[in-house]
């Protein structure tokens, strides 16, 4: 099936390079000067303002580090940068939908769509238990969607707003978020990577599904525990100022249910497989017209005007969509809630991306993705050692090729003979992969994944990791189901 996730390139088709010169002490040294860089950068430097440039820079150090070990192992430099060049042109589709994701939100912004999922989710979502509802939430419509992505950046975006209203961590609630969307990312039949992973595996997609729930269903239940057990011990401060909250929300905007229809409409044309793209340019149009039916006010405010005219309405509807924009309100809670970046404001994002993919493509021409891998398979001789390696992998991908796909594609090509010589069926690595590599990609702040949705959601990912249960919890889960052989489906009786 056709996922809604981004895959502007098809994975299974990237060759992983191989360097026979390269040694593990040598494809090493990027990874622990990278690390030791951005820690300083992160710890000590700029902090949260990490993402605004210098880890960036610290990137692209990275990769110039990775070069040099390169230039000493006879790699030419016109073969990284074309491996460079492949990477940049597979995240073109990301890009593209992190800018039309900035324009959808200033139309849906201007048009009071979010500011009405906040008016009518502040009067359901009570505080005690918000948190788990938005995991369920968001876990009912990734699996519908097939697509963490568009969670993140349709209800994710109004229960952040929510949360902020309500006077609950954003952390918090970007993590419950992130632990609903990578739920549905894992086990929908529409996800790309549960396609890809029993595709790499060898296995066949529904086989795998099933297999995957014995793990993924254990996870989530045990989020959900935690995320009700911190929902009844946090601070609900802000439910007092609820009611001068909703008044404000009133008095800036018209808010009407009518306004539902475009997200709604949004959403089943992504259950019916409209590429994110087309889906999100739509409700952004959808979205503009919602504005200048409901808050013609706004919109001519924003173009400059007094009252509507097309030319003031053209300009507020281009602001909206390409650069910040407001809505007016004396409420200081509202204030932040009730703005929007546009298109610019996922340019740090992009930039954060293009640098990450500059590393991992460095890396990957010089041999080094291919020789971690092989290091950390040599490392176990058993079947619990074989699990670990295969999820060391996946995490270290993602760490180093900053790529969700590539810590898919990489350890299966890499794994699936050494699974087959154990005696193990295919669906035992196709769900490790999932379970490892697919989940964390968002605790990574240089990752695709966790770029992405630390943009959309407008919360730092060293802020929202830990409250991720699901994300991180996810590769611990799978390690346990094999160290007790839980579920672990053979072939053949293992040799060892």
């Amino acid at each position: 099936m056709q996922s809604q996730e981004i895959k502007p390139t098809d994975p299974k088709e990237d060759q992983v390079v191989e360097n026979a010169a390269l040694n593990i002490w040598e494809a090493l040294i990027p990874v622990f000067a990278l690390i030791i860089m951005l820690f300083y950068n992160v710890f000590y430097a700029f902090g949260d303002d990490a993402l605004s440039g210098s880890n960036q820079f610290i990137l692209l150090m990275g990769g110039a580090i990775a070069a040099i070990v390169g230039f000493f192992n006879k790699v030419k430099f016109d073969q990284m940068l074309e491996e460079v060049a492949q990477n940049v042109k597979a995240t073109a589709g990301a890009i593209l939908i992190l800018l039309m994701v900035g324009a959808l939100a200033g139309t849906w912004l201007i048009s009071g769509i979010i500011p009405t999922m906040i008016y009518y989710g502040l009067q359901i979502l009570n505080p005690t238990i918000f948190l788990a509802s938005c995991v369920i939430i968001c876990a009912i419509i990734s699996v519908a969607t097939g697509s963490s992505w568009t969670t993140s950046a349709t209800v994710g975006i109004a229960l952040i707003g929510i949360a902020d209203a309500l006077h609950i961590p954003l952390g918090m609630t970007a993590g419950a978020i992130l632990s609903g969307a990578y739920f549905g990312d894992k086990i929908s039949p529409l996800s790309d990577t549960t396609n890809l992973a029993p595709a790499m595996a060898g296995t066949d997609l529904f086989t795998h599904i099933r297999y995957m729930l014995y793990t993924t269903i254990p996870t989530l239940c045990v989020t959900l525990i935690v995320f009700i057990i911190i929902g009844l011990n946090i601070d609900t401060s802000g439910t007092a100022d609820i009611h001068l909250i909703l008044a404000a929300v009133k008095d800036a905007i018209n808010v009407s249910p009518w306004l539902f229809v475009v997200p709604l409409i949004v959403i089943f044309l992504i259950i019916k497989k409209t590429p994110p793209l087309i889906a999100l340019l739509i409700g952004t149009l959808l979205g503009a017209v919602a504005a200048l039916v409901f808050q013609p006010a706004i919109v001519s405010s924003l173009g400059g005007g007094t009252s509507l005219t097309f030319e003031n309405g053209y300009k507020g509807i281009m602001n909206a969509i390409t650069v910040d924009s407001a809505i007016p309100t004396e409420n200081e809670a509202l204030k932040a809630l009730f703005s929007s970046g546009g298109m610019a404001g996922m340019l740090n994002t992009i930039w954060l991306i293009l640098c990450a993919m500059v590393f991992g493509g460095i890396m990957d021409a010089i041999g080094a993705l291919a020789a971690i891998s092989k290091a950390l398979l040599k490392l176990f001789n058993t079947t619990f050692g074989l699990f670990a390696s295969t999820v060391a992998s996946c995490l270290a991908l993602n760490i180093t090729a900053s790529d969700q796909y590539l810590a898919i594609v990489i350890p299966g090509k890499m794994y699936a003979q050494a699974y087959k010589d154990k005696g193990l069926a295919p669906e035992n690595l196709s769900r490790t992969l999932e379970d490892s590599g697919t989940v964390t990609s968002v605790l990574v702040p240089w990752n695709t994944c966790g770029a992405y949705h630390s943009g959309v959601l407008g919360v730092d990912t060293l802020h929202y990791a830990a409250y991720a249960i699901f994300n991180w919890l996810s590769p611990f889960t799978t390690l346990l189901f094999a160290a007790f052989r839980i579920k672990i489906r053979q072939l053949t009786t293992p040799e060892n």
